[in-house]
């Protein structure tokens, strides 16, 4: 179970048919997205160029009431968000999503994930032009810099084709103007991008497991450094801006995606269990059964007993029905991890144990699952990690901005096993990384792993004056 905040999740719907519902369909694709976010949720709907939205803190059901969403009205596009938290720290009102600004030439709704690496350069110069921000987010930044550029008498393509170039960073966007709905995917490839239909609705998601759960059709991947625009007449494809290298984030298949999502050519569901055959294999161990800890290390597992032979048991249960109520509590950390997740003590009990995670970051929740099979009677618990050492910030799709918060940043493997109190550690190679997804379309960034960072985080990683916090 990560220590990482999910990533944000971005829906954007188009639709002709005036009896398709665009909130509803758009409050159920955001149920797919859930994972990618709990903190909030919002929906703006353009109705012939006028906007109407709602956001709130909280998980969909929490944040998106049905007297709320009923006041949106009917409309022919649509975006909806997910929101995560930064740092650990509360998200205000602000820094929800979408965000809806109204300019000289109409109103403009946006909402990405992803982190800007410029900001500061790019808040510093809208300021001096007199721009009055009310969020510490990137993407009123990104929506400033579309409407300055549309001012300018270029169409909408030409204005978000302005803005976009002077971005540096990783994003996955999706907006609204006028009669279009147009979706941009970063040059780099760092955050995943789809399309496809559902129904006569044409949709922009963050992963492609909105399709199956709508019972829609994926498309494509949205090309890193294209924008795609749908409209009255179709889909129209640009190259925004074109990089020599591609760097998705392998976060996207070791955590932050869905299993049933398919990702730039490559089943996330795969991945993972590529991962446990790969790390039973360079960790193998004497044991009674396998369990995965859920919801993320369960395919690895699967994929460690199938390798092993060693049989696959649940082991450990997840508390799945917990909201922004439970989690705003001033309770102890202990007690709320115990409420979480509990053991199974018939499955476990005098067993040797190999229990499979995805990545440990502080080590903290490592150790209370250690505890937690211990008390159930295992016999012994081993304890297996389906990626390499988290050991660099990540500064472009997490919170993770210091090393302080990585506990394989500062101890061995054995000082980090004798921490979390299991009889031995594993973690699976970096040198394997490139095999969990080999036949991906594009390259990917392991810089939280190796340190190599594809880009310039230099601006990002620092606190800066105007306490920039990664929050899309």
């Amino acid at each position: 179970m990560s220590e990482l905040h999910d990533e944000c999740g971005v829906i954007g719907i188009y639709t002709t048919d005036p009896d398709v519902d665009i909130v509803e369909e758009t409050y159920l694709s955001l149920y797919a997205l859930q994972h990618r976010g709990s903190v909030g949720a919002g929906i703006a709907v353009n109705n012939n160029g006028a906007v109407t939205y709602y956001k709130e803190h909280g998980t969909i059901p929490e944040a998106l009431p049905e007297t709320e969403l009923a006041r949106l009205g009917k409309g022919q596009i649509a975006l909806g968000h997910v929101k995560y938290a930064s740092g650990g720290t509360a998200v205000d009102h602000e820094n929800l999503a979408p965000l809806v600004m109204r300019y000289i030439k109409g109103q403009l709704a946006l909402c990405i994930n992803g982190a800007l690496t410029n900001y500061s350069e790019l808040r510093d110069e809208l300021n001096k032009g007199a721009a009055i921000f009310q969020s510490n987010g990137d993407t009123e930044i990104i929506a400033y810099l579309v409407a300055r550029a549309r001012i300018n008498a270029l169409s909408l393509e030409e204005a978000v084709i302005t803005g976009v170039r002077q971005l540096r960073g990783a994003y996955a966007m999706a907006l609204t103007a006028a009669d279009k709905l147009i979706g941009v995917r970063d040059p780099m490839g760092i955050r995943p991008l789809c399309y496809g239909k559902i129904g006569s609705s044409y949709v922009i998601a963050s992963e492609s497991c909105v399709f199956d759960s709508m019972g829609g059709e994926f498309i494509r991947d949205i090309q890193p450094g294209e924008m795609l625009v749908i409209d009255k007449e179709g889909v129209h494809s640009y190259t925004v801006e074109k990089s020599d290298k591609t760097a998705l984030c392998i976060f996207e298949y070791v955590y932050f995606s869905r299993p049933d999502s398919v990702i730039d050519g490559v089943s996330v569901n795969m991945s993972r269990q590529t991962a446990g055959r790969l790390l039973a294999q360079q960790h193998p161990v004497e044991a009674d059964m396998v369990c995965g800890v859920p919801d993320c290390g369960i395919e690895s597992a699967i994929g460690y007993a199938m390798e092993s032979g060693i049989p696959y048991g649940t082991g450990l249960i997840k508390n799945k029905y917990i909201g922004r109520a439970f989690n705003d509590r001033k309770r102890n950390s202990e007690y709320l991890m115990r409420i979480k997740l509990n053991a199974l003590k018939n499955n476990v009990n005098g067993k040797r144990v190999i229990v499979i995670d995805d990545s440990i970051l502080k080590g903290k929740t490592s150790r209370h699952i250690v505890n937690l099979l211990r008390q159930a009677g295992a016999a012994e618990v081993h304890m297996m990690i389906a990626s390499p050492p988290f050991k660099f910030p990540c500064c472009l799709t997490s919170d993770s901005t210091s090393k302080e918060n990585l506990m394989a940043a500062s101890m061995s493997i054995e000082e980090m096993r004798e921490y979390i109190g299991a009889d031995s550690l594993g973690f699976l190679s970096a040198e394997s990384l490139g095999e969990i997804a080999k036949e991906c379309r594009l390259s990917l960034c392991d810089a939280c792993f190796t340190g190599n960072y594809p880009l310039d985080v230099s601006d990002i990683s620092r606190d800066d004056k105007y306490s920039k916090k990664i929050e899309e």
